[in-house]
């Protein structure tokens, strides 16, 4: 068993795919964040739900007894802090443009409307907004759709780990063809998100069943690993920037084979990954994920602000969505750069006081004895 492994590629992974979605947010003009490749890069929502089943699966798949309670207030430690800081965030700020329309300002939509309506605070708090029809998944924090997805995902994986034992890929296998199932049944109820993170999350649990059946190749055959990660991110780069007809249904097998390729961390692209620069990113790269719409919002803010107190359009509405523009494309490659440097430098201090503090208090509480009640025995005579 490879239990204390450590898939130091993959760490990386995290880190470039959460900085790749927040460019796919940010618009500059004439800038980096225009490229085809960021343009499409929403896809790699998919490789998180793919890369989370694998890491998951090799650190609880193969456990003899598995504890539910303890899976629980860890994973729920780990995600639950920073989601909720960061729609406390939202919060404020739709109190700040609830004043500031107070005092004559105008915007767009009015505060604590539509996508920020009080109504979707619970359903938010509760990470339940992504599953149903029945709320907005992109409310408030708009990123952490899929974290929802994710949670809930993770306590179908825990439950099945609890009862399923030696029939456990046959299950996983089974929640990819039901929620397949459902996606191109007319489902109503469960949305087409949710039953695609399903599929990815439980496509990256079939990987690993894969990777622990395939020899591991010794230092002699790092000539082919290198091969086959080329090849796996020439395929991923094409992947990518091309539309075409079920490429959401492509996508699941396609990241399952290319997590499975970089779990053997044997080649040089792996190698490189495993420097220390992108372990750095891929450590923050929670933080990145669910802290840059917050900053994106508080620059577009600014522009906008800027714009009318200069009477200069540097805030452009194009085909409805807001771009920067200064009107001069080495600025506005600056302006994208300090604002990835401002992501980065926000995701740190999260990391640091907000995730950091959420798991150390996953450790204390899983670590603790589960409370039973005393048996009442006859006294002694």
């Amino acid at each position: 068993m490879r239990a204390e492994k450590r898939f130091y590629s993959l760490d990386s992974f995290r880190g470039l795919l959460a900085a790749s979605v927040m460019l796919y947010h940010l618009r500059v003009s004439d800038s980096f964040t225009e490229w085809l490749f960021f343009r499409h890069a929403d896809v790699f929502v998919s490789f998180f739900f793919v890369l989370s089943g694998f890491v998951l699966t090799h650190a609880y798949g193969s456990a003899v007894q598995f504890n539910f309670r303890k899976f629980f207030i860890t994973r729920t430690c780990r995600l639950l802090p920073l989601h909720l800081f960061m729609l406390g965030v939202f919060i404020l700020l739709e109190c700040g443009r609830y004043m500031a329309v107070q005092k004559g300002m105008t915007f767009n939509n009015a505060p604590f409307t539509g996508k920020f309506d009080p109504a979707e605070i619970l359903p938010n708090a509760l990470l339940l907004q992504s599953w149903t029809y029945l709320t907005n998944p992109l409310s408030f924090n708009y990123p952490s759709w899929s974290i929802s997805i994710e949670y809930y995902t993770y306590m179908i994986f825990a439950m099945i780990l609890s009862i399923a034992f030696g029939v456990r890929t046959w299950v996983w296998a089974t929640m990819v063809c039901v929620a397949l199932a459902l996606m191109y049944a007319g489902n109503t109820f469960f949305t087409i998100e949710s039953l695609r993170g399903i599929t990815y999350f439980f496509t990256g649990c079939l990987a690993y069943a894969v990777y622990l059946k395939l020899p591991h190749p010794g230092q002699a055959k790092a000539w082919m690993l290198t091969a086959l990660e080329v090849a796996a991110v020439a395929a991923a780069l094409v992947f990518v920037v091309n539309d075409f007809a079920g490429k959401s249904l492509v996508a699941s097998p396609l990241f399952g084979v290319i997590v499975l390729i970089f779990a053997f961390d044997g080649g040089a692209v792996s190698r490189l990954l495993a420097g220390r620069p992108f372990g750095f990113l891929g450590k923050l790269s929670y933080s990145i994920y669910l802290t840059h719409a917050a900053i994106l919002f508080c620059v577009v803010s600014a522009f906008m602000v800027a714009a009318k107190v200069l009477g200069v359009e540097i805030a452009p509405m194009i085909d409805g969505t807001r771009y920067l523009d200064t009107g001069n494309a080495l600025f506005n490659n600056v302006i994208a750069l300090l604002v990835v440097g401002v992501v980065i430098l926000a995701s740190m201090f999260t990391y640091r006081y907000v995730e950091m503090t959420g798991q150390a208090l996953g450790r204390t509480l899983s670590n603790k004895p589960a409370h039973r009640s005393p048996v009442l025995r006859p006294d002694a005579d």
